[in-house]
């Protein structure tokens, strides 16, 4: 297997750090900021990692045989979905799970059958530095004489409270109260080089995907 790279910061699934799926604006808790963005545009900005699944490696395709590609040869088809992440934040350490299910559909109803499928679970600061990375196995089985198969799996994460918190003097700058007049009233914090270096460098993602290899990925990107 070929480790994957992650050419886009566009993502199929992006989650706040709470035990259920929610818009930005609901992801609100303790020891969360909230960053203008623009006029009338706010994001949460918490300790937790925030959960992803990388563009191309949401989905698994698997052929028979195996060098083929053509569209009678597909024998299992995969992917992740209802990624639901859980954060703890109470410690030094904070700690970030993520459970996520995979659905899959079989070319025939045949005997049952179970297909192992590797996943992967990347840890990224700052959009770009992989902090870790750990690799699992998720088992779909499929019932005898049913083409549809599921399989349920965990990927987690711990990141240090003080990397991924702000500092003092960076929150202060965006979120202070502006009044009409002020020297900088107009001003975005974000815009300022120093703020946006250090709000990239205290976010962490948890990122999630089959690792895929690289024929794997270029069907993906290719279909």
């Amino acid at each position: 297997m070929m480790p994957i790279s992650f050419p886009s910061r566009k993502f199929l699934t992006v989650l706040c750090g709470t035990a259920a799926m929610a818009t930005v604006a609901g992801c609100a808790k303790d020891n969360e900021i909230d960053i203008a963005g623009g006029v009338g545009i706010t994001a949460t900005r918490s300790t937790c990692p925030a959960v992803a699944v990388p563009l191309h490696t949401g989905d698994v395709t698997l052929f028979d045989p195996a060098t083929s590609r053509d569209a009678r040869a597909v024998d299992v088809v995969a992917a992740i979905t209802n990624v639901v992440p859980v954060c703890n934040d109470a410690a030094e350490k904070v700690y970030q799970l993520a459970s996520f299910d995979v659905v899959a559909t079989r070319r025939d109803a045949g005997p049952a059958r179970t297909v192992t499928l590797p996943y992967y679970a990347t840890v990224l600061q700052g959009g770009t530095a992989v902090v870790a990375k750990r690799l699992g196995n998720v088992a779909v089985t499929f019932a005898e004489g049913q083409v549809r198969g599921t399989g349920r799996a965990q990927a987690s994460a711990y990141v240090d409270r003080a990397a991924a918190t702000l500092p003092a003097d960076i929150q202060e700058r965006i979120t202070r109260k502006r009044k009409a007049g002020d020297q900088d009233a107009a001003v975005d914090p974000l815009s300022l080089p120093e703020v946006r270096a250090a709000v990239q460098r205290s976010s962490f993602e948890l990122l999630i995907g089959f690792q895929l290899t690289q024929d794997q990925l270029e069907y993906n990107v290719r279909r």
